[in-house]
Protein backbone atom coordinates (compact mmCIF):
# COMPACT_ATOMS: atom_id res chain seq x y z
CA UNK A 1 0.00 0.00 0.00
CA UNK A 2 2.76 2.57 0.80
CA UNK A 3 5.60 2.00 -1.32
CA UNK A 4 7.01 2.99 -3.79
CA UNK A 5 7.49 6.51 -2.06
CA UNK A 6 6.43 8.74 -4.97
CA UNK A 7 3.28 7.99 -5.03
CA UNK A 8 2.28 9.72 -2.46
CA UNK A 9 2.11 12.84 -4.93
CA UNK A 10 -1.35 10.66 -6.46
CA UNK A 11 -3.29 11.41 -2.97
CA UNK A 12 -5.47 13.79 -3.52
CA UNK A 13 -4.96 14.95 0.50
CA UNK A 14 -1.19 15.78 -0.73
CA UNK A 15 -1.79 17.88 -3.56
CA UNK A 16 -4.37 19.93 -1.88
CA UNK A 17 -1.84 20.16 1.64
CA UNK A 18 1.31 21.28 -1.31
CA UNK A 19 -1.59 23.53 -2.80
CA UNK A 20 -2.15 24.91 0.62
CA UNK A 21 1.69 25.29 1.20
CA UNK A 22 2.32 27.41 -1.92
CA UNK A 23 -0.48 29.16 -1.07
CA UNK A 24 0.63 30.56 2.43
CA UNK A 25 3.84 31.06 1.44
CA UNK A 26 3.13 33.41 -1.33
CA UNK A 27 0.04 35.09 0.41
CA UNK A 28 2.53 35.86 3.94
CA UNK A 29 5.27 36.86 1.37
CA UNK A 30 2.59 39.35 0.00
CA UNK A 31 0.84 40.43 2.51
CA UNK A 32 3.98 41.00 5.18
CA UNK A 33 4.57 43.19 7.65
CA UNK A 34 6.59 43.20 10.47
CA UNK A 35 3.29 43.38 13.05
CA UNK A 36 2.67 40.18 10.96
CA UNK A 37 5.98 38.13 11.13
CA UNK A 38 5.33 36.09 14.01
CA UNK A 39 2.32 35.16 13.32
CA UNK A 40 3.28 34.18 9.66
CA UNK A 41 5.73 32.19 10.00
CA UNK A 42 3.94 29.98 13.00
CA UNK A 43 1.38 29.89 9.63
CA UNK A 44 3.51 29.05 7.32
CA UNK A 45 5.46 26.13 9.33
CA UNK A 46 1.91 24.56 10.60
CA UNK A 47 1.16 24.60 6.89
CA UNK A 48 4.03 23.01 6.07
CA UNK A 49 3.58 20.18 8.77
CA UNK A 50 0.90 19.36 6.95
CA UNK A 51 2.22 18.36 3.47
CA UNK A 52 5.28 16.79 5.28
CA UNK A 53 3.52 14.27 7.45
CA UNK A 54 1.77 12.85 5.00
CA UNK A 55 4.82 12.11 2.94
CA UNK A 56 7.20 11.00 6.28
CA UNK A 57 4.20 8.91 7.36
CA UNK A 58 3.79 7.55 3.66
CA UNK A 59 7.17 6.73 3.61
CA UNK A 60 7.57 5.11 6.82
CA UNK A 61 6.00 2.57 4.58
CA UNK A 62 3.71 0.82 8.00
CA UNK A 63 -0.08 1.73 8.37
CA UNK A 64 0.33 2.37 12.23
CA UNK A 65 3.18 4.89 11.42
CA UNK A 66 1.33 6.38 8.30
CA UNK A 67 -1.73 6.73 11.02
CA UNK A 68 0.41 8.48 13.64
CA UNK A 69 1.65 10.88 11.27
CA UNK A 70 -1.99 11.59 9.74
CA UNK A 71 -2.98 12.39 13.11
CA UNK A 72 -0.15 14.94 13.25
CA UNK A 73 -1.09 16.25 9.92
CA UNK A 74 -4.77 16.60 11.48
CA UNK A 75 -3.44 18.69 14.60
CA UNK A 76 -1.29 21.00 12.07
CA UNK A 77 -3.94 21.76 9.63
CA UNK A 78 -6.55 22.67 12.64
CA UNK A 79 -3.66 24.91 13.81
CA UNK A 80 -3.17 26.34 10.19
CA UNK A 81 -6.76 27.14 10.42
CA UNK A 82 -6.59 29.46 13.52
CA UNK A 83 -3.54 30.91 12.70
CA UNK A 84 -5.34 31.58 9.15
CA UNK A 85 -8.65 32.76 10.93
CA UNK A 86 -6.51 35.00 12.84
CA UNK A 87 -4.76 36.77 10.50
CA UNK A 88 -7.69 37.67 8.74
CA UNK A 89 -9.19 38.95 12.01
CA UNK A 90 -6.07 40.87 12.49
CA UNK A 91 -6.22 42.18 8.72
CA UNK A 92 -2.82 40.93 8.20
CA UNK A 93 -4.55 38.86 4.91
CA UNK A 94 -6.66 39.92 2.22
CA UNK A 95 -9.94 38.53 2.95
CA UNK A 96 -10.19 36.48 -0.42
CA UNK A 97 -6.41 35.12 0.66
CA UNK A 98 -7.88 33.71 3.64
CA UNK A 99 -10.81 32.00 2.13
CA UNK A 100 -8.88 30.60 -0.29
CA UNK A 101 -7.07 28.74 2.16
CA UNK A 102 -9.92 28.33 4.47
CA UNK A 103 -11.71 25.97 1.84
CA UNK A 104 -8.41 24.20 1.26
CA UNK A 105 -7.98 23.54 4.92
CA UNK A 106 -11.59 21.96 5.14
CA UNK A 107 -11.00 19.88 2.16
CA UNK A 108 -7.88 19.06 3.40
CA UNK A 109 -9.41 18.08 7.06
CA UNK A 110 -12.23 15.97 5.59
CA UNK A 111 -9.65 13.84 3.10
CA UNK A 112 -7.46 13.43 6.20
CA UNK A 113 -9.94 12.00 8.24
CA UNK A 114 -11.74 10.07 5.80
CA UNK A 115 -8.25 8.58 5.21
CA UNK A 116 -7.92 7.72 9.32
CA UNK A 117 -10.83 5.83 8.83
CA UNK A 118 -10.05 3.85 5.50
CA UNK A 119 -6.10 3.03 7.22
CA UNK A 120 -8.09 2.05 10.92
CA UNK A 121 -7.40 -1.64 11.78
CA UNK A 122 -10.79 -3.41 11.87
CA UNK A 123 -12.78 -2.74 14.79
CA UNK A 124 -11.51 0.25 15.23
CA UNK A 125 -11.99 4.33 13.78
Amino acid sequence: MLCPVNKYRSMTVWQRSHELVVCALKETDRAYHPRSRSLFDQLRRAAISVECNLVEGYALGTPPLFRRHLRIAIGSAAETESLVRTAEEMEYLPAESARKMAALLDEILALLFSLMKRTAPSGRT
